[in-house]
């Protein structure tokens, strides 16, 4: 893992409190969590909005480091936090090619998993999208970046 980068203001009030990568290594998933965590301490989200911002975290760079970069050690994810007036957003992207999967989010068809009509796989953007209050997904040829944004201080959360 690299070292996160000091805080820096921008002018529109945009601080990043984070700035690093971790190898796509199995594993990782939990440093980046932690490493998250650790960084939020300070924010007002705490108990089980700081449980999902974790689960959420976790998830994504999971998926970064299978799907996007193929559990390449050498081909990081990186892990961006900022806070943008009261929005916590935590940028996640991986070296994946070709479109950003879809905002998906559609609540699995649990019945057609269970006859083997579906792959049991494909619940990971559902649960992400539950854990926070806004998920964004975009890309280009060499990454994709899903955010996740958390409303600071609004009561009772997701």
């Amino acid at each position: 893992m690299t070292d996160p980068k000091p805080a820096r203001t921008d002018a529109n009030i945009r601080r990043t409190l984070a700035d690093f990568s971790v190898p796509s290594e199995p594993g990782n998933e939990r440093l980046a969590m932690e490493t998250v965590a650790e960084t939020v301490r300070d924010l007002d989200i705490r108990g089980e909005n700081l449980e999902r911002l974790k689960t959420a975290v976790a998830e994504a760079t999971m998926n970064a480091m299978e799907h996007g970069n193929k559990y390449r050690s050498e081909v990081p994810v990186e892990i961006m936090v900022l806070v943008e007036d009261r929005d916590l957003m935590v940028r996640i992207t991986d070296s994946g090619s070709g479109p950003p999967p879809a905002q998906a989010g559609d609540v699995p068809d649990l019945e057609a998993k269970l006859e083997g009509m579906q792959t049991a796989r494909g619940w990971g953007l559902f649960l992400i999208k539950s854990m926070v209050d806004e998920m964004n997904i975009t890309g280009d040829d060499g990454h994709h970046t899903i955010e996740l944004v958390v409303h600071l201080g609004a009561e009772g959360g997701k």
